[in-house]
């Protein structure tokens, strides 16, 4: 690839987006450090883990703030983090001032940070081994773009030194080995491959797991690629149902996705090209939210 066809890659993750844009507070951003390890540890003392709040921070997510999960942009996640504590963001937060997410929202607030301060950086969907063990837990992380050795880097916002002590975790959470968080098109590609097994991968072992899982999120990652970064339950287009059985003719359509997702510098111009044409693909106006059943307007 050209060094100038990658700077117009590199140009177009440095640009946020509806969702990632701080809004109204972006002046908030503009004494932020630039070095990736002090934006980590800002958003970790920001938000706390909805999962584990109880076991691993001793707080007791209120009633009426679970659905705090559901924010979709950064500016918004902003307006409640500062209505809870209208400090400036480089104060960490007790836990119960923390803003409640899973792991896109702290991507999301991680990539808007680097966007702020010009460093490319993408969200990226896919599955992680060191979450649960023997199994490949559904999970969203930020990939940014280390200027120093020319590379894409993986961060898991989400664990903190706590979840890191909790779960054991050994490896650099600022350069996440690819074998430990594959993304979808690497997972698909594996699976189809017969190299792994797919009922190895989704979310809750069992239940929400299999082929049709990583076609949906092949899906989500187009559009995480072409900076519509989603809520990881939201459904629209050629998102397979429940337990599918995906056909010959759709199995095609998703090996293409898989392989431009995989590599998605060597294939921009499909990638977008795609998003935009095939309307199995962009996001509508309206997508289906599977975790709240119903409707809702983008």
């Amino acid at each position: 690839m050209t060094l100038h066809r990658t700077q117009d890659i590199l140009d177009y993750y440095r640009q946020p987006t509806a969702m990632t844009s701080p809004g109204k507070h972006a002046v908030l951003f503009r004494n932020l450090p630039n070095d990736i390890d002090e934006l980590v540890r800002i958003v970790q003392r920001l938000g706390i883990y909805s999962l584990v709040t109880r076991e691993f921070y001793d707080f007791n997510v209120p009633k009426e703030r679970e659905d705090e999960i559901q924010i979709r942009t950064v500016e918004k996640m902003l307006d409640r983090i500062l209505a809870m504590d209208d400090q400036p963001l480089t104060i960490g937060r007790p836990a119960e001032k923390r803003i409640v997410c899973l792991c896109r929202n702290f991507g999301l607030l991680l990539l808007s940070m680097l966007r702020a301060k010009n460093i490319p950086a993408r969200g990226r969907c896919g599955y992680a081994n060191y979450l649960i063990p023997g199994y490949y837990e559904t999970h969203w992380i930020c990939e940014y773009w280390d200027a120093g050795e020319e590379r894409w880097k993986i961060v898991d916002v989400q664990l903190d030194e706590i979840f890191r002590k909790k779960m054991e975790i050994d490896f650099n959470i600022l350069d996440i080995p690819r074998d430990r968080f594959l993304v979808v098109g690497d997972a698909w590609g594996n699976c189809r491959s017969g190299k792994a097994d797919s009922s190895k991968f989704g979310y809750i072992p069992g239940h929400l797991c299999g082929l049709w899982h990583i076609a949906g999120n092949l899906v989500r990652e187009m559009a995480a690629l072409n900076k519509m970064e989603m809520l990881s339950w939201d459904i629209w287009g050629a998102q397979p149902k429940r337990d599918e059985l995906i056909k010959d003719e759709q199995l095609a359509f998703f090996d293409e996705l898989g392989e431009i997702s995989r590599e998605p510098d060597a294939s921009f111009d499909n990638l977008r090209r795609l998003y935009v044409e095939d309307n199995r693909l962009s996001v509508p106006v309206t997508v289906y939210n599977s975790r709240l059943a119903r409707e809702e307007i983008i």
